[in-house]
């Protein structure tokens, strides 16, 4: 445990700052795995509903600095290709 006065502050807020970084990262998982769950079903229509919401997820997620940028462009590029290939 931290002495120094300043640094059981930073204790505190990074603690916190986790937990939030926590929130949009399983936010973005889950979409993922929603989405994916609906193209296996081949509900198309759930499928693309799902997607943007996943997108708008990976892009905050992205914003924050939690997922690279590549990482994000990489994961929306598959998950639209595969929506494509339902049609």
């Amino acid at each position: 445990m931290p002495i120094i006065k300043s640094s059981k502050k930073s204790v505190k807020t990074d603690r916190a700052q986790t937990e939030a970084n926590n929130v949009y990262t399983r936010t973005v998982k889950n979409s993922i795995k929603k989405t994916e769950k609906a193209i296996l079903a081949g509900d198309k229509e759930s499928a693309t509903t799902n997607y943007k919401t996943t997108v708008q997820a990976i892009d905050k997620a992205c914003s924050k600095g939690l997922i690279k940028k590549n990482t994000c462009a990489r994961q929306k590029s598959r998950l639209n290709k595969r929506i494509k290939e339902m049609a």
